[in-house]
């Protein structure tokens, strides 16, 4: 014969081992509320919310929604991975014209300080 501890039971393969949080803004919180009032559970006691979400969760049925054509989907992936490579593209160009903004204007200082000693040579050459 087994001798009882006493103490609280092992719970098993019952435990419940993983959490998720949820957060309500004000009025979603007051709804919760008034659902557990007509349930005739107090919010403020400690246990009774979880258990009741977890119940309302777990044995509600699921509503299976209708599945997109493969096709649909398939196109919405082509424009995200065609949206992805426009924008690779807009930060290379972003990222080529900050890193020298005024290229054009400086080759085109360069070219004309280039013909600007040219003539200088010439000049002086020629007279």
């Amino acid at each position: 014969m087994a001798i009882n501890k006493g103490g609280r039971k092992r719970l098993g393969d019952r435990k419940r081992e993983h959490a998720i949080t949820l957060r309500f803004n004000g009025r979603e919180l007051e709804k919760v509320k008034t659902i557990l009032h007509s349930y005739n559970l107090d919010f403020a006691k400690r246990g009774t919310v979880g258990p009741f979400l977890r119940k309302l969760i777990l044995n509600r049925e699921t509503i299976k929604e209708k599945k997109v054509p493969d096709d649909i989907s398939n196109l919405n992936y082509q424009l995200n991975k065609i949206g992805a490579n426009i924008n690779q593209l807009v930060k290379v160009a972003n990222y080529k014209n900050m890193r020298s903004p005024n290229s054009n204007l400086e080759r085109e200082m360069e070219k004309a300080s280039e013909l600007m000693l040219e003539l200088i040579e010439t000049i002086n050459n020629g007279s």
